[in-house]
């Protein structure tokens, strides 16, 4: 499978390089030269418009702010692809989210991109994970929810693939729980816990 990134901030950049030389990789942004750029520090990625990058991919991660996610998703050429949509809505005060509990971002970008695979994933980490040692983010989780079996299957692989522990969460509804999750992430990191953590579960036996 092709995978796309779209969007190249700091994490479309992160999870980019991580991928790199694991999958075939096309990288691609609003301007060509900085996706041609990266691609050139990356080892088989190769650079592309949003475009094309959408048109060969399989897999199209969308690795931008959750408004511009969410006007991609209405373009008619992601029908057939799996999205991955890594957003959190969030206000632009960084405050608290958009929404919740009654709908995600994921189900929006469902409603906007009505004949693709959406699954949610990545939105529960930090970009700055992706710098850190494969080994140390291997039991990191990182939470999948999609109404699609197979489309979360392969996202679980990409995760996998990422350095990362692909824990699937369920439904594509899931997200409204998800999404929270990761607001509460931002403020753990906000109030001095820094950006170096993930949520987890331990598994506490009797």
């Amino acid at each position: 499978m092709t995978t796309a990134i779209i969007g190249l901030g700091n994490m479309g950049k992160g999870l980019a390089r991580r991928l790199a030389g694991t999958t075939d990789l096309v990288v691609a942004a609003r301007s060509i030269e900085t996706a041609a750029a990266l691609a050139r520090e990356l080892p088989g990625v190769t650079a592309a418009s949003v475009e094309d990058a959408i048109a060969r991919a399989d897999i199209i991660v969308l690795a931008m702010h959750y408004g511009d996610a969410r006007d991609l998703a209405s373009t008619e050429a992601l029908d057939g692809k799996i999205v991955v949509d890594i957003t959190n809505p969030i206000t632009p005060d960084f405050s608290g989210l958009l929404f919740g509990y009654s709908t995600s971002a994921s189900e929006e970008i469902q409603a906007a991109a009505s004949g693709a695979r959406v699954v949610k994933a990545f939105n529960t980490i930090f970009a700055q994970l992706f710098a850190a040692p494969a080994e140390a983010t291997a039991g990191v989780p990182v939470y999948l929810a999609g109404d699609d079996e197979s489309a979360v299957e392969a996202v679980a692989d990409l995760v996998s693939k990422a350095g990362f522990a692909p824990e699937n969460s369920g439904k594509l509804d899931t997200a409204r729980l998800l999404e929270p999750l990761g607001m509460l992430n931002i403020r753990f990191a906000f109030t001095g816990r820094g950006t170096a953590i993930a949520p987890g579960w331990l598994n506490i036996a009797a």
